[in-house]
Formats: C-alpha cells, sequence, structure tokens
C-alpha cells in the first residue's frame, strides 16, 4: 500500500519547521534558474495533475520548454538546499501547505506575486486559503493549489445496523456535537461487537485543534499550546479513550486496515484526499461508504501553493503558467487525477466534479467537501506551531496507544514544550 497523504504531511516534520530556512542567503546575486527558452517547475509526486502539467507544456511549448519535475524524497529539505546553494534553483517551485509557516518568513527569496498582478484573481480562490500564502509584511509567496476540507467518512450498513442515523444529512445533523458523535461512538461499539468509532484519539485531537482560529504559537512569539483551545482538544481525546470508542490499532498498519474491512473500524475524521487512500487501500470496501460533515465545524488538514523563485529570469511567463495551471477548471481535473480539492469554489459546480461516485454508494461527494472548504475558520501560521505542537500530539498518543496517565501525559508535554520555546526564543 502506498504511503497515505496524512502519512506525508506527518513524515519528519517534528523540530525543523521552525529554523527550515535560517541559512538561506538573503538574496541571488546571481540568477540560477532558466536560461532563454528553459523554466523548470519542482513538485512532487501527488502534488499536481499529472494531466494539467501535460497539458501546460503543450500549451505553452511555443514560448517557453517547460520542465516540470518530480522531486523524491525530502522535498522540502532538496529545496532549501537547492536556494541556499544558489545553484539549480526552479523557476517555479511547489511548496506544501504545512512547510508555509517556515517559508513565510523567508519571502524575500521568492516573487511577491502581487507585483505581477495576483490581487485580481484573489476572488476566485477561498479567502483563507489566499492568505495562507501571505507573509506577516503583505508579501505573497505562494498561490494556492488545493485545501483539505476534513468531513466524517462513514459505513453506511454498519451504521444501520448499529441503530445510529446513516443517510449523509442524517448523520451530519445527528452527529454535530462532539457529544453526540462519541455517544454514537458508544452505541456502535454496543450494537456492532468489537466495533470502534475511530482508529485512535489523536484524530480527535488534532482535528478540534484545526477547528478553531488559534494553534500552538501567536503573532507574537508566544507559546498558546496551554491555553482553552488546546486543553478542550486533549479533554475530547481523553474523553474518547476513556469511552471506548477508540481502538488500538495504529493508522496504516495491516491491521487496522483488516478491521476498516470488516466494519470494526467503520468511521473516520478525515481529509477530502483521504477518499483516495480508502479507495486503495481497501479497494472492497467499494459502495459501503458515504460522506458527511464532520462534527461542529469542518477543519482543514492539507493543501499546497505554487510558487516563483527569485532565480526565476521570466517571471511573468511563470506567474502566466501558474494561474492557468491552477485555475477552475484545471483545479477540478486536479481532483479527478489526484484527490486535490480545489482552492477554487468555480470548480465545485463543473461536471469532472459533480459526477456520482461508486465507490461511495452514488453519493456526490463534493455535495460535503465544497461547503466545508468554505467553512474553515482562519488561524495564524506560525513557523513554531510545528515544534511546539509535537510534543501534545506524542504525548496524546501515549495516552491512547500506552494508556499513559493523561495528566502525567499533559504535564510532559508542557515541560518539553517549555524546553523547546526556551530553544527557540518563544516566550512561555
Amino acid at each position: 500500500m502506498r504511503l497515505s497523504r496524512r502519512g506525508l504531511l506527518r513524515a519528519g516534520l517534528a523540530g525543523t519547521a521552525a529554523t527550515a530556512l535560517g541559512g538561506l542567503a538573503s538574496g541571488c546575486a546571481v540568477p540560477t534558474g532558466s536560461t532563454g527558452r528553459n523554466m523548470v517547475l519542482w513538485y512532487w509526486s501527488g502534488g499536481l495533475s499529472d494531466t494539467v502539467v501535460k497539458n501546460a507544456k503543450a500549451r505553452y511549448d511555443r514560448s517557453v520548454d517547460l520542465e516540470a519535475i518530480q522531486i523524491g524524497g525530502q522535498y522540502r529539505s532538496k529545496l532549501i538546499t537547492t536556494i541556499t546553494g544558489q545553484a539549480h534553483i526552479p523557476d517555479i517551485a511547489g511548496l506544501k501547505g504545512e512547510d508555509m509557516a517556515a517559508y513565510l518568513p523567508n519571502a524575500d527569496q521568492f516573487i511577491d506575486l502581487r507585483t505581477l498582478g495576483a490581487e485580481k484573481y484573489r476572488g476566485q480562490y477561498l479567502s483563507w486559503k489566499w492568505d495562507q500564502g501571505i507573509a506577516d509584511d503583505g508579501t505573497m509567496v505562494g498561490f494556492p493549489i488545493d485545501c483539505g476540507p476534513v468531513a466524517h467518512y462513514y459505513q453506511f450498513e454498519v451504521f444501520r445496523r448499529a441503530g445510529l442515523p446513516y443517510e449523509p444529512d442524517d448523520v451530519s445533523s445527528g452527529l454535530n456535537t462532539w457529544e453526540k458523535f462519541f455517544d454514537a461512538g458508544v452505541q456502535l461499539g454496543k450494537r456492532v461487537p468489537g466495533a470502534k468509532l475511530l482508529t485512535d484519539i489523536n484524530s480527535v485531537f488534532e482535528n478540534v485543534v484545526q477547528q478553531g482560529a488559534k494553534r500552538y504559537v501567536d503573532k507574537d512569539r508566544h507559546f498558546i499550546g496551554d491555553q482553552e483551545h488546546v486543553r478542550r482538544a486533549w479533554a475530547l481525546a481523553v474523553e474518547a479513550k476513556q469511552r471506548r470508542i477508540v481502538s488500538d490499532l495504529v493508522s496504516g498498519t495491516p491491521d487496522q486496515l483488516s478491521a476498516i474491512q470488516d466494519g470494526k473500524l467503520p468511521s473516520q475524521l478525515n481529509a477530502s484526499w483521504a477518499s483516495f487512500d480508502i479507495k486503495n487501500g481497501v479497494p472492497k470496501t467499494k459502495g459501503r461508504w458515504r460522506v458527511a460533515q464532520m462534527p461542529v465545524r469542518p477543519a482543514n488538514s492539507g493543501g499546497s501553493f505554487l510558487s516563483i523563485t527569485k532565480a526565476c529570469r521570466e517571471p511573468e511567463r511563470a506567474f502566466e503558467i501558474i494561474t492557468w495551471m491552477l485555475n477552475a477548471s484545471n483545479q477540478a481535473q486536479g481532483y479527478v487525477d489526484a484527490g486535490l480539492f480545489p482552492s477554487t469554489p468555480a470548480s465545485y459546480g463543473l461536471k469532472p466534479m459533480q459526477e456520482q461516485d461508486d465507490f461511495f454508494g452514488g453519493q456526490v461527494t463534493t455535495d460535503v467537501f465544497g461547503p466545508a472548504a468554505q467553512k474553515i475558520v482562519v488561524a495564524y501560521n506560525s513557523p513554531f506551531d510545528i515544534a511546539l505542537g509535537q510534543p501534545l500530539k506524542d504525548e496524546i498518543k501515549n495516552v491512547g496507544v500506552l494508556g499513559k496517565d493523561p495528566k502525567k501525559a499533559w504535564s510532559d508535554a508542557m515541560s518539553k514544550c517549555r524546553r523547546i520555546a526556551k530553544h527557540l526564543g518563544v516566550s512561555y
């Protein structure tokens, strides 16, 4: 089974985000990107639609030789190394959404897209997604590719057998608070022996945090991971464990996939792109699934950007290519090809996104993800969030998997956060 997008999001991010671009040179003395007709685009596997990339190369062939390169391994590290070394820098570079907070303080390494006319496109994109690509000084570093609205995936027949709401609209309205959601998990366990509502408690903790307008560090470089919004997420995750609605399995393992296929894990809170992970991971469950809104309000997980580096010799042409590749029609194609949910609301009504999905019982899942994407709460994205959020994620996992005492786990998480904050110069 291929590594899931969520796995990619979590891989290798624990302690490096805050200093990711700290060693960059202050400017680009000698342009090292395109020469003549050449223009280089860097992205990662699944980061863009292969169809759209192919069509872009053909569309602009008369004016530029667009070389699109999929960079494997640690994408961010390779991009940083290339920019630092001032050699072979791509003209256009994909920037993963979870890394944007680390790129923004170093906006001078990229072309300010406002200088190329980006503002006239603003109204075509989700406002919160657009804002994620803008640095504190107003510089626009990233142009939106996709987003990852989170919803509730569930197996229709298992929910019906458990006596729970089972039509998508009924699940959305009937499980619209965390308390109702947890109550449903208790009932599921009683009516379907061995069934659990969720794989782990981390999905509760992380999604509750992602639903809000705060994370772990504020604009004043102050640690806020000990405040009520995080404490509430922690308490809800612990409650999920105490009410026995989560499994002891690890996400992505064969045991978890077997439990999903057997209807013992018939529910998950996950982003739009997870539909492709479910299809690839447990193909025999085709037709069993439906999608509903998650409790309370939508969260977001994932979503990326395209940028133009200072090394680019033809930024106007690069911007023309970017805006074409990321228009509403091409973003709809990106969803069909790679599960990249569009950041352009105009895409949601287009034919490719209104197709009934047999895997989800003929449901048009865009009708759930589209409204969710437009209700995401904007939160400040600090370059220190990853480093200072990781101890909390690690310790809540210890509670869920190892049975660690929640009070001890919270205390240990705060101790680790204090040490990291001091090292990073974040006030506590």
